[in-house]
């Protein structure tokens, strides 16, 4: 079995952990805050990322955001011998992973797996993951992201993370304006019973169970995120500020935004 290090205990990371620890996997686990390596049974706690990764065969970090990647790359890539394969599975946008890769030792391979999914599949290892790299690489990743999820191969260096912005730039917004919509019926008087029984059927059934749904975990402020790393135009900057709008929110579920545009809408009117 292949030694693996995980660096990132958060929400989504923790499960991740421990299904590549059930799996028999030789584990080191880290994370940034403290206190967390106890969660994943049988895994060796490391006190540093470099520690962490020091005779791993594979690296995978599962982390907020681009700056967090910057931050841990900094303090791990010194320590990478040469065959280490890094899966970065943190949604950084294909620009970070970029800057990323063009900092690695010679010999050690990068990996962009971002996922599809919230802390539900994370457990269950139902995510959906978007794989990029070269096809050697891939390949030796594959048993690691097989247990972690569906995977699927999307090409070359960078394009799993690209895909990923794409997806998740077209779920967001989607939310977002769904939640709108919603807020409009309130102005007109349309019962929100009779407006969720019509939604949830149809073309739009897709993202009215995503905009209703109680179980994901999927907090708002990394939607406005990821948002940011899609880039785009109009439409997707104007979902970022919508969700922005609200801080109350910031750490609840993507779902939140539809409650948080009806509110909007009643102090509106009053």
């Amino acid at each position: 079995m292949k030694k693996i290090a995980f660096l990132g205990l958060g929400r989504m990371g923790l499960p991740m952990a421990r299904r590549l620890a059930a799996a028999g996997h030789p584990l080191t686990v880290w994370n940034r805050s403290p206190g967390r390596a106890g969660d994943v049974p049988g895994a060796a706690a490391a006190a540093t990322a470099a520690e962490a990764v020091r005779g791993a065969d594979v690296v995978v970090t599962m982390l907020s955001d681009p700056a967090a990647v910057t931050a841990v790359a900094a303090q791990l890539t010194a320590a990478l011998a040469p065959g280490t394969l890094w899966i970065d599975m943190s949604s950084i946008g294909p620009r970070a992973t970029a800057a990323v890769r063009a900092q690695l030792p010679d010999g050690v391979a990068l990996v962009d797996a971002p996922v599809v999914g919230s802390v539900g599949p994370a457990a269950t290892g139902d995510l959906v993951v978007f794989a990029g790299g070269e096809d050697a690489d891939l390949d030796r990743a594959q048993p690691v992201l097989e247990r972690l999820g569906r995977v699927r191969r999307c090409g070359g260096p960078g394009s799993g993370a690209a895909l990923k912005a794409v997806v998740i730039g077209a779920i967001v917004a989607c939310v977002t304006a769904f939640g709108e919509a919603v807020a409009v019926a309130e102005e007109l008087g349309v019962p929100q019973e009779q407006v969720r029984e019509v939604l949830s059927v149809g073309p739009l059934a897709g993202v009215a169970a995503r905009a209703y749904s109680t179980e994901a975990d999927f907090p708002v402020r990394l939607a406005a995120k990821d948002l940011a790393l899609a880039g785009g135009g109009p439409v997707l900057a104007a979902a970022r500020e919508v969700l922005l709008a609200d801080p109350s929110i910031a750490e609840e579920d993507l779902s939140a935004v539809v409650g948080s545009l009806r509110r909007a809408a009643r102090a509106a009117a009053a």
